[in-house]
């Protein structure tokens, strides 16, 4: 899906003092990542802390956002209940929203078999593009590159978010797709990397931090300024690797909070950054001249 760019990003759910959700930081948030050239939103998903969000949270993040922003919204809608997953797809399309986000079924640990017969049952029951979600650090079930070769041929499985960190796995999975099939690595420091053997994007978290330099990196890398598109990953190495020190969106949050963006602490059964984790995120910000 062309239309939703190269440049996604992964949106916290912002909270208030109250650990409620707070939807008008949550536009304020969207405007500032589009003004610095994200060209799609993933809401609700795992930097969304969707497992805490509740079901009418996320309907109205789904509409508020996509009143209030220009830009594709992908609805993060997977669970590990195939039935549950395509009620979330229909709450979610009555939204309005512009593709929907299944992660791999994480805890039951389905086979490959198991997988296919997952998202088949999901792209057949609605008419959406569908944008798979691989993270096998989080779900405990790799979904392999002859699995998604197959489910690529499905006509609304239109494009994956690669986040197992391994390259050579990605490579794998772009040969075994067409070229209409979109691939976005998952893993910000895997950006650069990914889009040199042939991936079209990333879904990112460091976008909220640093989204005007990684859209530079990118259109560097297009316009064949390949040199100068390494310098800007290895400037950024450290940013990349920074915010994810501890479980994501712990960092990225207090991040946007030491940037001026307030969006409050992760809700319970996470907890705020301890003393360390900001004080290395904090040098981090200064070496790029954030803060």
């Amino acid at each position: 899906m062309k239309a939703w760019g190269r440049l996604i990003t992964a949106m916290v759910t912002p909270f208030d003092d109250h650990m409620e959700v707070d939807y008008t930081k949550a536009v304020k948030l969207a405007q500032k990542l589009v003004s610095e050239g994200t060209t799609a939103l993933v809401v609700a998903g795992t930097t969304g802390e969707s497992p805490t969000l509740l079901d009418e949270e996320k309907i109205m993040l789904f509409k508020t956002l996509k009143e209030k922003v220009e830009v594709p919204i992908i609805a993060g809608v997977g669970t590990n209940s195939t039935a549950a997953t395509i009620e979330n797809c229909k709450k979610a399309l009555r939204c309005g929203v512009d593709g929907l986000l299944v992660v791999v079924p994480y805890y039951n640990k389905p086979n490959q078999e198991s997988l296919y017969a997952h998202f088949e049952a999901v792209a057949k029951a609605v008419e959406a593009p569908l944008m798979l979600y691989n993270v096998p650090g989080r779900t405990g079930t790799n979904m392999l590159p002859e699995t998604l070769g197959k489910l690529s041929k499905i006509e609304n499985i239109v494009a994956l978010k690669e986040a197992s960190g391994n390259i050579a796995q990605l490579s794998e999975m772009i040969q075994k797709t067409d070229d209409e099939f979109l691939i976005f690595t998952g893993d910000d420091v895997l950006t650069l990397p990914s889009l040199s053997v042939g991936a079209y994007g990333v879904v990112s978290v460091a976008a909220q931090v640093v989204g005007k330099e990684m859209k530079a990196m990118i259109e560097a890398y297009l316009n064949g300024a390949i040199g100068e598109a390494a310098e800007m990953h290895l400037r950024l190495l450290n940013i990349f690797h920074n915010l994810f020190i501890t479980t994501n969106p712990i960092p990225v949050k207090a991040a946007l909070n030491m940037i001026g963006m307030k969006v409050g602490d992760p809700r319970l059964p996470l907890t705020a950054a301890q003393p360390s984790v900001k004080a290395e995120i904090q040098r981090t910000l200064r070496e790029l001249n954030l803060v």
